[in-house]
């Protein structure tokens, strides 16, 4: 069952120097206590789908151009701006970047997960200061009761992050989206996350968008992953699937760019070139500039996002790519 359907999103952003469209024509759908990931990039529109969900981007300079934000039956970007704060908060929360932007340093990290709760649920100072205090001690805060009444710079970047995540979850959403949530931890405390998000998960059974440029953490927390690049989502599937046999090209480069055991000592693989500008996007199949199968179609006509697979020894797929679907699809039926 879908909680979440994203439907054609174009959000663009107006500036001095033209049109920057940093989502561009995205589809995808989260279903209900499934996490999906979202991974690619830097500079490919994933940040930014995440705000458009929230109804965040600033305006001006951006713009929700086209499409639908469909939540629960109910479209995100029709709905009035005091209904959206409702929603926002409660039953769709979010997990920035980095957690140290996210916490007013002026407020003590209780009050700043009690108001959520105040606000959302009724609750009074008192009643939603003690539960700021469990939500502490659920996301494996230390001393929980003596850390709401510390401010954010008496925390380490590991607490702050439990400390965001508490405030994500304080009204047990029905969705929540998590934008890099390990950015700047070290490998241990980013584990420590992982399994902290895992766990709860499982345990309040919501839906969760983990958006990341980690394969790693795709392979160890999602069900599907969608694979966004230029603004565009160029391949989705289920993660198993998708890591056993890439159908796009840029899939399969993200995937040899991860360094393996038995790799031989050497320089590690790269996908060569860079992402292109979105003030100018080439013409074609955006990463045809990048892509070892570049043909003359590719550079002429743009890829259409096509449902591939679903037959009885395969998973449906969906991959905008001129060159090799049948072929790679036919090898893995065949596998």
């Amino acid at each position: 069952m879908e909680l979440i359907q994203v439907k054609d999103l174009r959000t663009h952003f107006y500036t001095a120097d033209g049109v920057l469209p940093a989502v561009d024509g995205v589809t995808f759908h989260v279903n209900v206590g499934e996490t999906l990931g979202v991974v690619g990039e830097s500079g490919c529109g994933k940040s930014v789908t995440s705000l458009s969900i929230m109804r965040l981007v600033a305006s001006p300079p951006g713009r929700y151009v086209n499409g639908q934000i469909l939540f629960q039956g109910r479209d995100l970007l029709t709905v009035p701006e005091p209904e959206m704060r409702k929603i926002r908060g409660n039953d769709i929360a979010m997990i920035f970047q980095e957690p140290m932007t996210s916490l007013n340093p002026v407020y003590t990290v209780g009050d700043q997960i009690a108001e959520a709760m105040r606000l959302h649920q009724g609750l009074g100072p008192r009643e939603a200061m003690e539960k700021a205090g469990h939500m502490l001690e659920l996301v494996g805060v230390p001393d929980p009761h003596r850390r709401v009444r510390e401010y954010p710079h008496q925390l380490s970047g590991g607490m702050r992050q439990r400390a965001v995540i508490a405030m994500a979850l304080s009204c047990h959403p029905k969705l929540l989206i998590a934008d890099e949530p390990t950015t700047a931890l070290d490998v241990t405390v980013q584990a420590q996350i992982m399994e902290l998000m895992k766990g709860l998960k499982e345990e309040l059974g919501m839906a969760t968008m983990l958006i990341t440029h980690d394969l790693g953490v795709i392979a160890e927390m999602a069900e599907r992953v969608v694979v966004m690049y230029a603004g565009k989502v160029v391949e989705e599937g289920i993660v198993d699937d998708l890591f056993e046999q890439p159908l796009h090209p840029y899939t399969e480069g993200l995937l040899a760019c991860i360094p393996q055991l038995d790799q031989p000592r050497g320089r590690l693989r790269v996908i060569e070139g860079v992402v292109p500008n979105p003030m100018n996007f080439p013409r074609g199949c955006r990463f045809n500039p990048r892509c070892l199968y570049s043909q003359e179609v590719c550079r002429m006509e743009e890829p259409a996002l096509v449902t591939v697979g679903g037959g009885q020894n395969s998973s449906v797929r969906r991959v905008a790519c001129h060159f090799g679907v049948a072929e790679r699809v036919r090898t893995k039926e065949v596998a």
